[in-house]
């Protein structure tokens, strides 16, 4: 992921560490002077928001301007930080650039939230020890705390808004009929049952009575979610992720609820009590059921989410109720973040399938592994080191691993059949790393196959309405056609 922003460096915000070359900032004597050469106006308070580094957070502010409010609206960001200028700035990457763009400058403060809008990219600016930046970039905010901890600090953070106490609480009041973008329909189950819209809030499905407690790991356990936040919008929480369909997110979460409301088990722990209880992070785990022909064989869904969060709305809960139109059964995983966790709640996952098989009414026979982005090398090492290395017994390896745009170059000889698909203007997976994987597989005798699609960036989840549309089709022939007969 990094690797795409190295660019940068020789084209624009790299230069902020330049800018204390002279005393304009663009060009003379090498003599550095530290210290914003003027003072920035006083902008006005949008609001507040907080930094999460690891186990440490700042605190900061949005100003009330056109640039930092659209740079709100994309919040809560997950991303890696880059090193814009060591002793200066740090800087992380926008999805997409900022529509309403303010009249950019030179000038910062200690703390300085700035846009540049080429990249597009915030940087945080950590340390007052240049001039002016070199690159024009817009103020959106500042850091209130103290924040030289970004000099030394290369892991992931989250930007996220603060709400008050009711906001942070809540679904924003009680689940009732017509209420929060839903309507009555007078189909499931017999009864007047709720119907989501993509007008509905999130946090009216997660508590919908139907779901129980195991409603909050439909979405993301590990982002924070906006009351506010509606089904239409639900790709604004999804980092990395491209071509997030409302229309699918409605149609998964009608679709779990109306299951749920037939009485069908949707949701099955993987953990027992006793496991949740020595470890709390195995609550946020599971299997979401996508039910096929009764005796078929199954699949397990990864998403990804950089082992920061779980995508499942995109990246996997759509690819297990296609396999489930197919009359595949398919399972969605929830896991934990962190790849060692993630192969180890995958490895529960298989184990507790092919345990329960009967149960489930699953072939266990010929499974496959699916994922994407993280999700697609949980699958792969799972594929290639088998779930005792990941600590259950020794279940057999899938007949099949679809993997979807991940950078993985590693083989290790012991690769299932592999189906791989990535997009040429993927800045996170390089397509030619994942071209050089699949024909190392090749070399060994191993059926393996990519499809790579022009102009398609990372996380296109089915691909619908773009290049890449009918790749899960050929995934699933891949599959069928690597099945023992």
């Amino acid at each position: 992921m990094v690797k795409k922003i190295l660019i940068f460096f020789s084209m624009g915000l790299f230069a902020l560490g330049m800018a204390g070359c002279s005393s304009s900032g663009h060009a003379g004597s090498a003599s550095v002077q530290t210290g914003p050469a003027e003072e920035l106006p006083e902008q006005e308070v949008m609001c507040a928001i907080r930094i999460r580094l690891g186990d440490a957070v700042l605190d900061g502010v949005l100003y009330d301007n056109p640039t930092a409010q659209g740079f709100a609206e994309m919040l809560p960001v997950t991303t890696e930080t880059w090193h814009a200028a060591p002793g200066f700035a740090r800087a992380f990457d926008l999805p997409a650039q900022i529509a309403e763009k303010g009249e950019p400058g030179y000038g910062y403060e200690p703390g300085s939230l700035a846009y540049w809008d080429e990249g597009p990219s915030i940087a945080m600016i950590y340390e007052a020890s240049r001039r002016e930046t070199v690159v024009p970039v817009v103020p959106i905010g500042k850091m209130t705390s103290d924040a030289s901890m970004l000099e030394e600090y290369e892991d992931i953070i989250t930007i996220e808004l603060v709400e008050d106490e009711e906001s942070l609480s809540g679904t924003g009041g009680t689940l009732t009929e017509n209420s929060g973008g839903m309507t009555e329909n007078g189909g499931v189950a017999g009864g007047n049952e709720t119907v989501f819209t993509a007008d509905t809030k999130v946090w009216d499905v997660i508590h919908d009575p139907v779901f129980g407690d195991y409603g909050r790991l439909i979405f993301p356990a590990d982002r924070s979610i906006s009351d506010s936040l509606t089904l239409g919008d639900v790709g604004n929480i999804l980092t990395w992720y491209s071509y997030v369909s409302p229309e699918r997110t409605v149609e998964i979460a009608n679709y779990l609820r109306e299951q749920a409301a037939l009485g069908e088990q949707i949701f099955y722990d993987i953990y027992t009590e006793e496991e949740k209880a020595a470890d709390p992070a195995k609550e946020d785990t599971g299997l979401f059921f996508f039910r096929g022909t009764p005796g078929e064989k199954f699949a397990v869904t990864n998403a990804g989410g950089g082992f920061v969060y779980v995508a499942a709305m995109h990246d996997s809960f759509p690819h297990a109720l296609e396999l489930s139109k197919k009359g595949y059964n398919a399972f969605a995983l929830i896991y934990r973040p962190g790849a060692q966790t993630a192969c180890e709640d995958l490895a529960r996952a298989i184990a507790f399938i092919h345990e329960n098989a009967e149960e489930l009414g699953v072939d266990v026979s010929d499974y496959s592994l699916w994922g994407g982005s993280a999700g697609a090398r949980m699958a792969a090492w799972l594929g290639s080191y088998g779930t005792a290395a990941f600590g259950e017994a020794d279940y057999p390896r899938p007949g099949a691993v679809i993997m979807q745009y991940t950078g993985l170059s590693e083989v290790t000889g012991a690769e299932p059949p592999t189906y791989a698909c990535v997009g040429t203007s993927d800045g996170i997976a390089y397509y030619g790393t994942m071209e050089e994987r699949i024909r190392r597989i090749q070399a060994q005798g191993t059926n393996a196959e990519i499809e790579v699609f022009e102009g398609l960036p990372h996380g296109f989840g089915l691909g619908e309405g773009t290049v890449a549309e009918g790749w899960f089709d050929s995934a699933v022939r891949f599959w069928e056609d690597n099945m023992e007969k």
